[in-house]
């Protein structure tokens, strides 16, 4: 009895390790900058197809696309926020929700005219591939390859926001912009780091998803759910919430899957209202 439930909790970590990857930039966009941005995980398919390119029509091995995924979505995070975003940082959450789904609708449009509505397929390394056992347990190589990055950015992520100067320009140039224009703090440029850090996020995250989940035009929508869910249980403006909520959501979703078919991927929802019934403002939410 202990092996396959210690086996379904591995892939629920293991996949709340992967939504965590797709959503902590959102926590970093949303929770600090308070901009309401839907378009984030475009961005992460475009992180994902940005992978599939490199691998299958230019032969690039895995690793070597994850960094460029991570710069490309990034930079195409910049080309927006300079151009349409931040003419909508005092605007209304309407406004800002118009602009970003809209978005949304633009790449699904792009992705298949561009890719086929087919599901994309990459060929991950050997090492990566199959399982090992620990104390009975099967571990798939692949998921437990995704705990551990994930473990290492919310490390860095955390350090980076909460001990590091720029960290502290990010969080007063939330507060007040006035004042922190007032202290020599470039806040456009902040801004700009800011979206151009979330949404490399979200592109590596694409990338690394494709393996477990697959690529399609309309993972921006498919996985924005998910994405919403675990930034609202978490709590906004905190990266160990987002953390924490991924792995609840991702435990929810597998054992559900297992155990509870009738209940199916609604699990989840129920998980989500407990929560902010309990706490409205999410586990760790600041406000």
């Amino acid at each position: 009895m202990i092996a396959p439930i210690a086996g379904v909790l591995f892939d629920g970590i293991a996949y709340g390790m992967l939504l965590f990857l797709l959503s902590v930039g959102l926590s970093v966009t949303l929770g600090l900058m308070n901009f309401v941005n839907l378009a984030h995980c475009a961005f992460a398919m475009l992180g994902g197809y940005v992978t599939v390119t490199l691998m299958n029509s230019y032969g690039w091995p895995f690793f070597a696309t994850l960094p460029v995924a991570f710069v490309a979505a990034g930079a195409a995070s910049v080309v927006l926020e300079r151009t349409l975003y931040r003419r909508l940082y005092r605007a209304s959450d309407l406004d800002q929700v118009l602009l970003t789904i809209g978005i949304v609708f633009v790449s699904v449009a792009v992705a298949a005219y561009l890719y086929g509505t087919t599901v994309q397929p990459i060929s991950v390394p050997d090492y990566l591939r199959g399982s090992i056992s620990v104390l009975g347990v099967n571990l798939a190589r692949y998921r437990l390859f995704l705990v551990l990055v994930a473990a290492v950015i919310t490390v860095v992520l955390i350090y980076g926001v909460e001990h590091t100067r720029f960290g502290a320009q990010v969080r007063a140039a939330v507060d007040n912009q006035r004042m922190a224009r007032g202290l020599g703090i470039n806040v456009d440029w902040t801004f700009a780091v800011a979206f151009a850090l979330g949404s490399g996020l979200a592109g590596l995250g694409g990338a690394l998803a494709i393996e477990i989940v697959g690529l399609d035009p309309y993972f921006g929508f498919t996985y924005l759910i998910f994405v919403l869910i675990v930034v609202s249980v978490g709590g906004l403006g905190s990266i160990g919430g987002s953390l924490a909520a991924a792995i609840l959501i991702g435990i929810a979703d597998i054992t559900g899957k297992y155990y509870l078919p009738d209940l199916g991927a609604f699990l989840i929802y129920l998980v989500m209202v407990g929560v902010l019934m309990w706490r409205p403002t999410g586990l760790f939410g600041r406000r």
